[in-house]
């Protein structure tokens, strides 16, 4: 049992998403981080970051004690390789779905969240902050656009890279992104979407966060006003 410490973010996404893959036996534990679950000492016992997601895999390959993981590509790899599945075997294979993990860790998904934070979330609407994550984010989605333009999925197979890279994606128009500027990104987008796990992954959002609303002053302040004195 793969227990799963989760809202409806993109990052949460990722992980039930290999899970609803992988048929792996999973308990939902929601973490609403807009009401502040995410700074509950239980939970920051396993993600001291207080960012979802995080999961406690109570069957891990060693067969010893509960392991507790978070941040997302950590979970990712983990998971594939407790499974053999979605991660390359082989040495060149193995590596260049990693690299491509790395590259939405480091780019896609921090990139793309500015962009939604100045886009959508920001209450001054700072015109060098938007342009510069606006253009940041169609810079990588090229990136990932030549990628793709020789193969099906980012590293050849389906495989955790993609996993990582496609909640990142859902969210184009809110990126000012327009999905028929890149060909190849748009067909693998679909070809990921139309799969029965990523429709079921997506589903969860209908059980967890069914009405999603605005964020008020409060939940402002537990998202983006946290710094150092926060951490305890």
């Amino acid at each position: 049992m793969i227990d799963l410490y989760y809202w409806t973010t993109p990052n949460g996404h990722k992980i039930t998403m290999f899970l609803e893959e992988t048929g792996l036996e999973y308990k939902i534990f929601p973490i609403n981080i807009g009401k502040g679950d995410q700074f509950q000492p239980d939970f920051l016992k396993i993600a001291p970051n207080n960012r979802i997601p995080a999961i406690v895999d109570h069957d891990p390959a060693d067969g010893g004690p509960a392991i507790s993981l978070f941040e997302s590509g950590a979970i990712l790899l983990y998971l594939a390789e407790k499974t053999g599945q979605f991660l390359p075997q082989d040495l060149r294979g193995r590596h260049d779905a990693l690299q491509w993990l790395f590259w939405q860790m480091a780019g896609l998904g921090p990139m793309a969240g500015q962009n939604h934070h100045f886009n959508a979330y920001a209450t001054e609407k700072i015109p060098y902050a938007i342009d510069r994550y606006v253009r940041e984010t169609s810079r990588l989605y090229g990136v990932l656009n030549k990628q793709l333009s020789d193969r099906e999925f980012i590293a050849e197979e389906y495989s955790i890279a993609d996993m990582a890279c496609y909640p990142w994606v859902v969210s184009h128009e809110r990126q000012s992104q327009d999905l028929n500027d890149f060909p190849h990104l748009k067909r693998w987008f679909e070809t990921i979407a139309a799969r029965p796990a990523t429709r079921r992954a997506y589903e969860l959002v209908k059980e967890i966060n069914p009405a999603p609303t605005a964020h008020d002053e409060a939940a402002r302040k537990l998202l983006f006003g946290q710094d150092a004195s926060t951490v305890r």
